[in-house]
């Protein structure tokens, strides 16, 4: 990326906005390109602005956050990361979201430097979940999978994306790049997966790129998603 970071602010709330505007707009690398109070705007505001990260709130009028995701995935030119901004108390739309094409997530009480990391990580092709977040999506698709598996109850099957058969995966992981992928999906930076493993951070880039690659996915959030429906996590 040779210019400033482009951003398109999502969310029926003025006033937030007006504060997420103020902290990324006094950064050097950082512009807000546009601003949308709903779903139906964000959509049509991403295809004609292109910006490259969107922030997006999910409960909003006309249209949620969760569809206008799914809609913005959709449309093939539009390369923009999406970041949803949720809460604690609304973390049932977390696998919605990922499902839809959400590559982070911000938590709405996050202070600014979390806001302005966020969207560097994102545009910088990598995804971003807050550990908090990360830790109760791992713990919930895991309980809600042992439930189903126990009772077979529908409503608990209905919180979590189904399963995917391993056949699925076309080149299988190595021994080491499934060992990489599971310290990725307990939120873990390259850095500190090579101090782990005792290799280098560039050879941990090289294995997260083919993780990526094998597994089809965007970026690292949704690489967490299909290990996990693949049962490789």
């Amino acid at each position: 990326m040779t210019g400033p970071i482009r951003v398109l602010l999502v969310d029926d709330h003025a006033m937030l906005r007006a504060g997420f505007r103020t902290i990324l707009d006094m950064q050097p690398d950082i512009t807000v390109v546009g601003e949308a109070a709903n779903g139906a705007e964000a959509v049509e505001l991403a295809g004609s602005l292109r910006p490259d990260v969107i922030t997006m709130d999910v409960q909003m009028p006309d249209m949620d956050g969760l569809e206008a995701t799914r809609r913005i995935r959709a449309d093939e030119r539009i390369l923009a990361s999406i970041a949803i901004v949720t809460t604690f108390d609304r973390d049932d739309y977390l696998f919605a979201a990922l499902d839809a094409g959400a590559s982070g997530f911000l938590l709405k009480n996050a202070g600014p430097e979390e806001l302005v990391a966020a969207v560097r990580a994102l545009a910088a092709g990598d995804g971003m979940l807050a550990p908090e977040v990360t830790r109760r999506v791992l713990q919930r698709f895991v309980a809600t999978r042992a439930v189903v598996a126990a009772t077979g109850s529908e409503a608990a099957e209905r919180t979590a994306p189904a399963p995917l058969p391993r056949a699925d995966l076309p080149e299988p992981l190595t021994d080491r790049e499934t060992e990489v992928l599971r310290l990725v999906a307990e939120a873990w930076s390259n850095a500190e997966i090579a101090t782990e493993l005792f290799i280098g951070e560039a050879t941990v880039k090289t294995h997260v790129s083919r993780i990526l690659q094998k597994l089809g996915a965007r970026d690292r959030v949704q690489a967490v998603v299909l290990a996990h429906r693949l049962g490789l996590t």
